[in-house]
């Protein structure tokens, strides 16, 4: 416990010891029916992420048969594009919901009593290294959503969630996400093509694809089911105090703070992909937090340093951190609150 409270108090004599070891902390005995819950779940999301970069629409097949209602072989060839696509996007929808309930469960292993959300960190590393898993899948997901949400922009392979990319997306008529899923619909419900592998309804149903709508609607789909999670599992709780969970996600930010700031823990990563997942992790638990909190994360109460969070993201590789930056503008809750103190909104511009 004192350790982390040097971490986060940063006190001069008492240099901070305390690292969150991402990058081999193994579960306890009392961690370990949580984290294999929790592992069987995030031993799929590099597929799931694979899949998602591979995703290539069926936007010229659409076209086709658009501008050619006549042409049956159009139309079938167009069908036939879409449907093994549905397949792959109810796949990546229902992974979200998987990882919903990983993120529950965690939230109740990391905030419950008698130990403080502090006390968990420090003493059950290996869920909150899956915790901070699923906060990285998360934004990669959603980034990778972004640029791939397009139809036929190759000049934008492997952005991040930069301005350029947002941009140009904004200008775009129909995501290709969303294009593919729209045609599949469409062609469900006008039943236009008989008897062509149209048992694929007994794979995505109407209610399901209500569902799936709403899902890939979000800019951020991941993130978004996440915070609603987040919110959800608070709600839930009435018992348990908001300050737990709250808690549980300012210090992880402020640990993920220090050891990006501090050389004697940087220099403690194998590898220069785990500062990315740090600064990752810190980003996705203050969007969660701002999301949570009544008053967010960037008010001067706040038990979030957002100035010195943004000063460290600041400090590394524009390249690196660029899409992170826009993430805390585009997809928090409270960045434009008048609580939002002006030297915040400054640096964020």
């Amino acid at each position: 416990m004192g350790n982390l409270l040097k971490v986060l108090t940063r006190e001069i004599e008492n240099y901070p010891h305390f690292f969150l070891d991402f990058e081999n902390a193994q579960p306890t005995e009392g961690e370990h029916e949580v984290w294999n819950q929790v592992n069987s779940v995030l031993q799929d999301s590099e597929s799931i992420l694979t899949g998602l970069q591979a995703y290539k629409g069926a936007g010229q097949e659409i076209r086709d048969a658009i501008q050619n209602p006549n042409d049956m072989s159009l139309q079938e060839r167009a069908w036939n594009s879409v449907c093994p696509l549905v397949i792959k996007l109810k796949k990546f929808y229902s992974f979200s919901l998987r990882l919903e309930d990983a993120l529950k469960s965690l939230l109740e292993s990391l905030t419950c009593p008698p130990l403080t959300p502090t006390q968990h960190l420090e003493r059950e590393q290996a869920l909150a290294k899956q915790f901070a898993e699923i906060l990285h899948f998360t934004l990669r997901f959603d980034e990778l959503k972004v640029c791939y949400t397009q139809i036929n922009t190759p000049a934008l392979p492997h952005c991040e969630l930069t301005e350029d990319c947002l941009d140009v997306l904004m200008q775009m008529r129909i995501p290709a996400i969303q294009n593919d899923f729209s045609y599949y619909r469409r062609t469900i419900s006008r039943n236009r093509i008989n008897n062509m592998n149209l048992d694929i309804e007994n794979e995505v149903n109407n209610e399901m694809a209500n569902r799936m709508s709403l899902f890939y609607a979000e800019a951020t789909p991941m993130l978004k089911t996440l915070s609603t999670a987040t919110t959800n599992f608070v709600t839930e709780n009435k018992t348990l105090p908001l300050e737990n969970t709250t808690d549980c996600l300012s210090t992880m930010a402020s640990v993920c703070k220090v050891m990006l700031e501090t050389p004697e823990y940087s220099s403690r990563f194998s590898s220069e992909d785990t500062l990315l997942f740090c600064m990752r992790v810190m980003v996705g638990v203050i969007i969660l937090y701002d999301h949570v909190h009544p008053n967010g994360a960037f008010t001067k109460s706040s038990k979030i340093d957002m100035k010195g969070c943004i000063k460290v993201l600041k400090d590394q590789p524009a390249d690196n951190v660029e899409g992170l930056l826009n993430a805390l503008k585009f997809t928090t809750k409270h960045l434009n609150d008048e609580s939002t103190p002006k030297n915040i909104r400054t640096m964020l511009q």
